[in-house]
């Protein structure tokens, strides 16, 4: 799949994931619609050749509404899916029962809005005229290496994350005949600005138990996984684990 001149729609794009890739696919040169919450886009820097766009994934109103912004001149060819909750809270603690409302959340959030942005996008891919390859498109979903050893506190999150990797396969099945392909990324431990609040001392004990590179993953790493996926057109329905070779402990 060609980047340049199309058009692309990623998800949580005022920050971390979503931004990085958003930048690397304008630098590839594709015109990038970012969605994200109007909170976050109030304050979000401005970017280059990124049009945020106020909107709630898990909304079907916003995220129609954004996409019927996109220009008709270039197709839209790449969705990333990048916006995402990580609640910590157990089953059962000294603080009681697990909220029934985080867990639900997660999911809103988590599963539900991946999906939504999925099936919204890839309905107006399909409207498309295909390209030379028979494709009319590439959605790249975010899942987490919790979706295969969620940690103690991470019951909402890790159920969330591994219905997203339970929902590629089937996806990329459905949408096949219109020529969209569907992949997943689970990265591991990435430096996020959500990383970093929780202070050095905490990010180099992470660090040490990653086996190589023996650090937190990049952004731009992510980006470039994404582009990759995007650009290598025989990968389909794949789940690919970006965690330097990391298996998470029970904590």
């Amino acid at each position: 799949m060609k980047i340049e001149g199309t058009t692309a729609v990623v998800t949580g794009a005022a920050s971390g994931l979503g931004a990085a890739t958003a930048e690397a696919l304008v630098a590839a040169g594709a015109h990038v619609v970012g969605l994200d919450l109007p909170s976050q886009v109030e304050k979000a820097d401005t970017r280059d050749g990124v049009r945020l766009v106020p909107a709630d994934v898990t909304s079907e109103e916003d995220v129609s509404a954004a996409l019927a912004t996109l220009d008709a001149q270039r197709p839209l060819r790449v969705v990333i899916n990048c916006a995402g909750i990580a609640p910590a809270r157990r089953t059962l603690s000294s603080r009681g029962l697990h909220e029934l409302d985080l867990f639900r959340r997660a999911l809103e959030v988590n599963t539900l809005g991946t999906f939504n942005v999925l099936r919204l996008a890839a309905q107006v891919m399909a409207e498309q005229p295909a390209d030379d390859g028979g494709q009319r498109g590439v959605i790249i979903n975010t899942a987490s290496v919790a979706a295969y050893e969620g940690q103690i506190g991470q019951i909402a999150y890790a159920a969330s994350k591994g219905a997203v990797v339970g929902m590629t396969l089937p996806a990329a099945r459905d949408l096949a005949r219109y020529g969209i392909r569907v992949n997943t990324i689970a990265p591991g431990i990435v430096d996020t600005p959500m990383m970093a609040s929780l202070g050095p001392e905490v990010n180099a004990s992470l660090a040490a138990g990653i086996p190589f590179p023996q650090r937190l993953a990049r952004p731009s790493e992510y980006a470039q996984l994404a582009l990759m996926l995007v650009e290598h057109d025989y990968l389909n329905g794949e789940v690919v684990r970006m965690d330097g070779a990391l298996r998470m402990p029970p904590q």
